[in-house]
C-alpha cells in the first residue's frame, strides 16, 4: 500500500480479489465512486488492484472495503507486504479451485454433449441421466456465476456472469421441467425438448477461459519476486571486530560487509578493502564485469566475481538502487491500462437489453398471443435467452487470441498476455537496448593482427597460457577464441597478474606481456608503426584492444568486442519499412553507442543510460502520444519493458526481463518483431470479424426468437433450433479464428491482413 497525502485527501493503492473480467473492474469503480467522501476510484483489472482517493474524515477505508464486499470483491487493507501475501494465497487457492471445477465440469459435460448430439432417443431414461450429470456442473462448477449474478442483482448491477447464469439457469430449469413433467407440452401438441448440453457446455467453455486468464494473472508478480531474489538471505558483517552471519534485513547503514567470490552484493556501498571484478550487467546492461578497488562504489544485486572485498554499507533497505528498480517495475506494471475486451465493455448494456427483450417478448405473447398464452410466453422467453447466450460473443476474443498466441509460439514468438496482441499493430515507436539485443551480449575476439614473419603457433600457446591464468573477463574471450583454433597450451614461469592492466610471464628464456597499451609502454615495449595504424583503425570501430609482446616488441594485437547479431541490420530495415521510429538506449559510452548505431542504421540513440533513465525515456515518448515498444534482455531493462505499451524480451536474456515483458522472442532475433506486429494485425482483424458476426447474429436472431415473423408467416422459432443456432454461431466464430493458422507472417509478402 502506498499513501500520498494532500489536505483531507488520502490516495491509497490496494490489491483486490474476486475480479473475474474487465467488466468487474467497471462494476467496482461505478459502485464505489458515488460514495460520499470518495473522490476518485481507478480499478486496474490486469494488476488486480484499486487506487482510491478519499477523505478519511467522511468515510473510512474499512467502510469502503465493506461496500466492495457487498458486490463480491475483497479489498485487502493493512500492511502492504502482508496484503500481498494474503492476495497471493487467495489467488493461488482460486486457481486450484478453478482447475478442479473445470476438470469436474468437463468430465460431466462431455457425456451430456455426446448423448444430446448423437444418441438422442436411443438411450433409456436419457433425459433423467443428462439432468443428473448436468446438475452438479451448473450448481457446483458454475456456482460462482449464480452467486455473483444474485449479489449484483441485489444492487441493480449486471455483467456477463448475469447472462451466463440466466441463460444456463433457464435452459436447465426448462429442461428439468420437461424431463419431470413432459405431459405439459405433449398435451398441447408441442415436443418437450431439453437443452442440458447447451447449459453445461457454456459453463465448461467459460470456466476454461477463466482458468487460462487466472493462470496468466498468477504470473504477473514473478518479475518482482525474481528481482527480490537478487537480495541475499544472509550476509557476513564485521561487528565489534568479529565476523557475524546475519539476515539481510538486519544490515545497518555504516555496516562493514564481507563479500566472498560469487556473493551477491546486498546493499549499495563503497569498497573499503580488496579488489575484484563485479558483474554490474543488471544496472548497465554491459557484459564485461568492472574492476572494483578501494573507494569504488558497488550496488545491491550485482555479483562479485573471483576476488574478496570488504564494503561499507551506504544505502540499505528501500534506499538501494535495486529496491528502486523493484519499486519502479511495480509501478510500471500497475500503470498498464485495463484490458477492456469489447465483449466485456458492452456487457453492462447488452445484458439488461437482452433480459428486457426476453421479458417484454414473454409479456406480449402472454397478452396478445394465441392460446395457450402461457406456453407461448414461456417458449419465447426461453428461446430469446438461449439464442442470446453470450457463447459466440464470449468466444470471439479468446479463440482468436488462443490461435494467434499459438501461431506466434510456432514462430518462436511467445506472447504472455492479450494486451500485447491488442496493442502491437498500433506501434509507431520502437526502443532498443544495445547489449544482448542488437549485439550478442558477451565479448568475443573479432580480430587478431600478428606481426609479420613470426612463429604464430608457438606464440598462440604462450598467449593461451597467460590468459588462462588471468581473472579478467576479456581474457576468457581470448581463451575461448584460442581453444576454438585448437591451440595447445605451454608451461610458463613467474606468472604475475597486474590488476586492471594485464599479466606477464616467462617462457623459454623470453618475457611475455599481455594487457593494455599503458602496461606495455610502461615496460618500454616497442609497437611498430604498422600495428599502431591498425590499432587506431580498430579503436574507431569501438573495439577493446589487447596487446601481446615478446621481450621488447609487440607481436600481436587482439581486438575484442560485443559483436552485432546476425540479422540485426536486416531487422532494423524491415521495421523502418513498417513505418516505426527507432531509438537505441545503452549504458555504454557515447563513442561505442554511435559506432553500433551507425552500423545497424539507427539515427536516434542515447548513451550512458541508467535503468531509471530508460523508463523515463519510454514515459516521455508516451507523453508525446506515441505507442511504444521496448526490446531488451537485461535486469536493467525490466522497468522499461514493464512500462512500455509492448515489452519485448530476448529469449537469451534474463528471466526477470522475460517476466517483465509481454512478448519473448525465443530465437533472440529482432526480425521476429516485424512478424509479431503482423501477427497482431491479423489477430485483431480476426477478433473484429468475430465480434461483428457475433453481434450481427444477435441482431438478427433475437427478433426472430421473439417471434417478429409470426404475424407475417406464422413462423415461431423452436427453442431446439435456437440452441442449434447458438451452437452454429459459436462454430462460425471458432472456424474464423482457426483461419489465423494459415496466415503467413512473412514480412516480405504483401498478403492482406
Amino acid at each position: 500500500m502506498e499513501q500520498v497525502k494532500t489536505p483531507n485527501i488520502v490516495s491509497e493503492n490496494y490489491k483486490v480479489s474476486g475480479m473475474t473480467c474487465a467488466a468487474c473492474a467497471i462494476s467496482l469503480e461505478s459502485y464505489l465512486t458515488p460514495l460520499e467522501g470518495v473522490v476518485k476510484v481507478a480499478v486496474n483489472y490486469p494488476n488486480q488492484s484499486v487506487a482510491i482517493d478519499y477523505n478519511p474524515q467522511i468515510i473510512s477505508i474499512e467502510n469502503i472495503q465493506q461496500k466492495a464486499k457487498e458486490i463480491s470483491y475483497t479489498i485487502l487493507i493493512g500492511d502492504a507486504n502482508e496484503a500481498k501475501k494474503t492476495f497471493e494465497k487467495i489467488e493461488e487457492k482460486r486457481l486450484k479451485d478453478l482447475k478442479v471445477k473445470l476438470l469436474f465440469s468437463a468430465i460431466f459435460s462431455i457425456p451430456v454433449f455426446i448423448m444430446a448430439m448423437f444418441f438422442m432417443g436411443k438411450i433409456p431414461y436419457e433425459n433423467w441421466l443428462m439432468m443428473a450429470l448436468s446438475a452438479p456442473v451448473l450448481f457446483w462448477s458454475g456456482s460462482e456465476f449464480f452467486v455473483i449474478a444474485f449479489k449484483k442483482l441485489r444492487h441493480f448491477s449486471t455483467n456477463m456472469d448475469t447472462l451466463v447464469a440466466l441463460s444456463t439457469g433457464v435452459a436447465f430449469s426448462f429442461s428439468a421441467f420437461n424431463t419431470v413433467y413432459p405431459q405439459y407440452f405433449l398435451s398441447r401438441g408441442l415436443m418437450p425438448h431439453v437443452y442440458f448440453e447447451s447449459a453445461v457446455i457454456i459453463i465448461t467453455l467459460i470456466l476454461l477461459g477463466r482458468y487460462f486468464e487466472e493462470q496468466a494473472k498468477s504470473k504477473t508478480s514473478s518479475a518482482i519476486k525474481k528481482l527480490m531474489g537478487l537480495q541475499p538471505k544472509q550476509v557476513t558483517v564485521i561487528r565489534n571486530g568479529e565476523e557475524l552471519l546475519i539476515p539481510f534485513e538486519d544490515i545497518l547503514k555504516g555496516e562493514l560487509i564481507i563479500l566472498k567470490p560469487g556473493d551477491k552484493v546486498p546493499v549499495d556501498g563503497m569498497v573499503k578493502k580488496g579488489e575484484s571484478f563485479i558483474d554490474e550487467s543488471m544496472i548497465s546492461g554491459e557484459p564485461i564485469p568492472l574492476l572494483k578497488t578501494k573507494g569504488n562504489p558497488v550496488f545491491a544485486g550485482t555479483i562479485n566475481q573471483k576476488g574478496a572485498l570488504r564494503i561499507l554499507a551506504t544505502k540499505v533497505g528501500n534506499e538501494t538502487l535495486l529496491s528502486q528498480i523493484i519499486k519502479q517495475v511495480e509501478q510500471a506494471q500497475s500503470s498498464k491500462p485495463n484490458i477492456q475486451k469489447l465483449a466485456d465493455k458492452v456487457a453492462g448494456i447488452f445484458v439488461p437489453i437482452v433480459i428486457s427483450i426476453a421479458v417484454l417478448t414473454s409479456g406480449i405473447w402472454y397478452v396478445f398471443g394465441p392460446e395457450p398464452h402461457f406456453t407461448y410466453a414461456l417458449l419465447t422467453l426461453i428461446t430469446v435467452l438461449i439464442i442470446a447466450c453470450p457463447c459466440a460473443l464470449g468466444l470471439a476474443t479468446p479463440t482468436a487470441l488462443m490461435v494467434g498466441i499459438g501461431k506466434g509460439a510456432e514462430q518462436g514468438i511467445l506472447i504472455k498476455d492479450a494486451q500485447s496482441l491488442e496493442t502491437a499493430y498500433k506501434l509507431d515507436t520502437l526502443v532498443l537496448d544495445k547489449t544482448g539485443t542488437l549485439t550478442e551480449g558477451k565479448p568475443k575476439v573479432t580480430d587478431v593482427i600478428w606481426l609479420e614473419d613470426i612463429n604464430q603457433e608457438q606464440l598462440k600457446s604462450v598467449l593461451l597460457a597467460l590468459e588462462s591464468q588471468s581473472e579478467h573477463p576479456i581474457a576468457e574471450a581470448i581463451v575461448q577464441h584460442l581453444k576454438k583454433e585448437n591451440t595447445s597450451i605451454i608451461q610458463t614461469q613467474s606468472f604475475k597478474s597486474i590488476t586492471g592492466m594485464g599479466a606477464k610471464a616467462d617462457c623459454n628464456g623470453a618475457q611475455y606481456i599481455v594487457g593494455n597499451k599503458a602496461l606495455l609502454l610502461g615496460n618500454k615495449i616497442n609497437i611498430s608503426t604498422d600495428l599502431i595504424q591498425k590499432a587506431e583503425a580498430l579503436k574507431l570501430e569501438a573495439k577493446t584492444l589487447v596487446y601481446f609482446s615478446e621481450d621488447s616488441k609487440v607481436v600481436a594485437i587482439i581486438a575484442v568486442a560485443d559483436k552485432i547479431k546476425e540479422g540485426s541490420v536486416a531487422a532494423i530495415q524491415q521495421i523502418k519499412r513498417m513505418g516505426l521510429a527507432i531509438y537505441m538506449l545503452t549504458g555504454d559510452n557515447e563513442h561505442t553507442a554511435k559506432v553500433i548505431a551507425d552500423k545497424v542504421g539507427i539515427t536516434h540513440f542515447k548513451a550512458n543510460v541508467m535503468p531509471s533513465d530508460k523508463g523515463n525515456f519510454i514515459a516521455a515518448l508516451q507523453a508525446e502520444g506515441k505507442v511504444v515498444a521496448m526490446a531488451g534482455d537485461g535486469i536493467n531493462d525490466s522497468e522499461a519493458l514493464a512500462l512500455a505499451d509492448v515489452g519485448i524480451a530476448m529469449g537469451s536474456g534474463t528471466d526477470i526481463a522475460m517476466e517483465s515483458a509481454s512478448i519473448t522472442l525465443m530465437h533472440s532475433d529482432l526480425q521476429q518483431i516485424a512478424k509479431a506486429i503482423k501477427l497482431s494485425k491479423a489477430t485483431m482483424q480476426t477478433i473484429r470479424q468475430n465480434l461483428f458476426w457475433a453481434f450481427i447474429y444477435n441482431l438478427i436472431a433475437i427478433p426472430i426468437a421473439a417471434g417478429v415473423l409470426y404475424p407475417f408467416s406464422g413462423f415461431l422459432l423452436n427453442p431446439m433450433i435456437a440452441g442449434a443456432a447458438m451452437s452454429l454461431s459459436s462454430i462460425s466464430v471458432l472456424s474464423n479464428s482457426l483461419r489465423l493458422k494459415k496466415r503467413s507472417l512473412n514480412i516480405y509478402e504483401n498478403s492482406k491482413i
